[in-house]
Formats: C-alpha cells, structure tokens, sequence
C-alpha cells in the first residue's frame, strides 16, 4: 500500500497538470487591472486598502450577489474612512487600532460596546451589507495607519526583512509568511483564508522584483471548504489522522494546510511552468482548488458528488487510485458547501 504522501502526490497529479500554466500572468494581469502594481510601485496605501476592501466584502456570499450589492450602495473607501476619523469622532475606540479591538457594533441590532456614542458614530453610516464589514474596513484603516504608519507597503518590506533567516534556511517562507499573518490575523473581520490569497496575489504580482515578497507569496496556502473536502474524500485526512471541520483546524498544525505545504515540498513545480519556484504552495493549492471549482474544471465538488455515498465519477482521472470516501452518513440530510 502506498504510503499517505505518496497516495496524496498521485491523487493530485491529474489537478496539477490541467491546472492553467498562466497562473503567474493572470495574477499579474489582475493586480495591473486594478492598479495595484501603481500602488506598490508610490507607496499608495490607499488604493491597496481599498481593493483589500472589496476582496472582504466577497466573503460569505457569491461574487455576484457582492457586485449587486455593491453598485446599489457603493463601496466603503479609505478616503471616507480616513476622513471621518480626522474629525476625531467621540467613541475612545475610534482613537486608535489598539482601542478599537471590542467595538462590538452589531448592525441588525443597531448597537455596539459604546451605545451612548453611537448616534454620532461614522462606523455605521455607510450601508455595507453587514455590520462585520464595517468593522473589518475600520479596523484595516487604523492597522495601516496607526500600525503601519501610513505606509503598507513599507511596512510589509520592514517585517519581511526582520524575519528573513537567509536564503539557506529551510523554513525561510514560513517564517517571512509568519510575520505577516500573525499582526494582521488581529485586524477584525478578515480571516486567514482571505488574508491568504490577499497577500499571495499582492506579493506575488505587486512587485515581481522584490524578491523577498515573492517567495512569501509563493508560501500562502488559502482553505476552503473545496480543498477541505477533496483532502477527506481523496483519504488523506484519514491516512495522516487528520480529521477535522472545515475552519479554523484547516490551519492547525497538521491540518489541511499544513499537508498542502508539505505535498508542495515534495514536488518541483517547475515541471508545470520553467518560470515557478522550486517548491510553489500556492500554485498547488490553486491547482487542487482549479480542479474542484465549477469556475474551473468542476470535477470533484458536492454539486457534482451525493456526499452520501462514496463518489461515482467514473471519469474523473482519479478514480481508480482515490480512496472515495463520503463526507457525511447516509442519514445526515444536510447537504456540504459548494
């Protein structure tokens, strides 16, 4: 029997080779696109808070339905943020990023850890589609400003030149991703998926030339309930002992993220494209997740799988090595996330 990385590299083999090998470009492309490698380029953290706005308001719901929302009632800028913290609002968890930690505002129950100052409070005013996002788009601006500086951008080099061991050490992307994740996982509202592929597209396409953010780029493994998913029915979460709900256990030492991390270690990715890093993360995740999503080749997600039952597609070119494990008993009506 093969042995659980060796199970795990077959069953995945079919997701890298179909995987787009113009993953690179269109990261590129995309970051050009919104002006995002102009910001880099003049330090403009505005327009970088911005488009990490509008990447947050995607989360729980379809880019459609965001996109909808967002031409009826516009989008939060840094510009409006910005200026009505300027006019010194009354609340004390407005002064600074430090204070705003428990600001609690609930916008379904119009109220917050400060009700009395609430009437006046510029939070609120912008109708985002939950209260959550309002939080999250405060709580970014004062990371920047009052964290940062102003500056993201430096900022960013600053923490990936502290935390650089040299590049003869093995852990060097672990530990340059680390420094970034850890004081940004404490701004509220954006969790480490969204952190993950923000910061993977912003480091890996904002400046190609700043080495030191490439390869922390590179390193950033988003999970979601794709990839969870595919891990259980494939076997590897059995094989390795790794079960565990699709969350924050994804990124849990030797949960989902940890395996693909340690899947890409064990392939050179530039077999795929001559221009990849050695040992590519990302692109194997985006590889597994192309290979699932109905927005790529569709193949192993639970609108095509009765999780029920073990899966039946017969030509999916996995079939005959994957374990097909079903993710929920046959009496457990509830259906699993897209």
């Amino acid at each position: 029997m093969l042995d659980a990385w060796q199970h795990l590299i077959r069953l995945t083999r079919p997701a890298l080779l179909l995987a787009p090998r113009i993953f690179l470009e269109d990261v590129s492309s995309g970051l050009e696109a919104n002006g995002i490698q102009s910001a880099v380029a003049q330090h403009d953290s505005a327009a970088i808070v911005d488009w990490i706005l509008t990447l947050a308001n995607l989360q729980g719901i379809s880019d459609r339905a965001a996109a909808s929302f967002a031409v009826k009632h516009g989008d939060l800028q840094s510009v409006e943020i910005y200026a009505a913290l300027a006019a010194r609002p009354s609340c004390p968890r407005l002064r600074h990023y430090w204070a705003f930690s428990d600001c609690g505002y609930r916008k379904s129950a119009d109220t917050c850890s400060e009700p009395h100052h609430l009437p006046l409070c510029p939070l609120p005013r912008h109708p985002l589609r939950k209260g959550a996002l309002n939080q999250a788009a405060i709580s970014l601006a004062l990371f920047v400003r009052d964290v940062c500086d102003g500056d993201l951008v430096s900022w960013i080099d600053v923490r990936l030149a502290a935390a650089d061991p040299g590049k003869r050490v093995a852990n060097r992307a672990a530990l340059m991703r680390a420094a970034l994740l850890e004081p940004l996982s404490h701004v509220y509202g954006i969790g480490p998926k969204l952190w993950s592929m923000t910061l993977a597209d912003l480091l890996l396409g904002g400046d190609p030339k700043r080495e030191r953010w490439t390869t922390t780029g590179a390193s950033m493994i988003a999970i979601d309930s794709l990839i969870h998913n595919v891990l259980h029915r494939i076997g590897i979460l059995d094989r390795f002992d790794a079960a565990h709900v699709p969350g924050p256990g994804c990124y849990a030492p030797g949960g989902c993220a940890d395996l693909i991390s340690g899947l890409a270690s064990r392939i050179d990715a530039r077999e795929f494209d001559a221009d990849f890093p050695a040992c590519f993360p990302r692109f194997v995740q985006y590889a597994i997740w192309h290979f699932c999503a109905e927005g790529g080749w569709g193949i192993c997600n639970g609108r095509r799988i009765d999780d029920r039952h073990r899966c039946d597609q017969q030509y999916c070119p996995s079939y005959r090595s994957c374990d097909r494990l079903a993710l929920k008993l046959p009496t457990d009506s509830a259906q699993p996330a897209p």
